[in-house]
């Protein structure tokens, strides 16, 4: 029904800056969610940015972590959401995955294929 593709992760400097992807292609709603979680070698998923639009406005969310560094937008003209990422550290390697479509239990039907993310000098 929907289908997500990640782009736009690559190598960065600490201090740098990425701006993440996710196309959304498929079934789309006039009220829906969206959300960035990524995950790190030997660590567990952990979620990192949000955004919920309707018909009345837009919501954002940040996990603590990107509060002041991370910035989740919209363009709903292209059906895609952005992870804008700066002042990178090299904590914020892992690799980054849109989800969307959360259902009864909370989970997330559709997920994209990641895209990775390192940060080194």
């Amino acid at each position: 029904q929907v289908q997500l593709v990640e782009s736009g992760g690559g190598l960065a400097q600490p201090g740098g800056s990425l701006k993440l992807s996710c196309a959304a292609s498929g079934r789309t709603f006039s009220s829906y969610e969206m959300v960035w979680f990524r995950q790190a070698p030997g660590r567990e998923r952990e979620f990192a940015a949000g955004i919920s639009w309707s018909g009345s406005g837009e919501s954002l969310y940040y996990a603590d972590f990107v509060k002041g560094r991370f910035t989740i937008s919209r363009d709903s003209a292209k059906n895609t959401v952005y992870l804008q990422m700066n002042n990178l550290k090299s904590e914020d390697t892992a690799v980054y995955y849109c989800a969307a479509g959360r259902d009864e239990s909370g989970s997330f039907e559709y997920w994209g294929q990641g895209t990775q993310v390192t940060v080194s000098s």
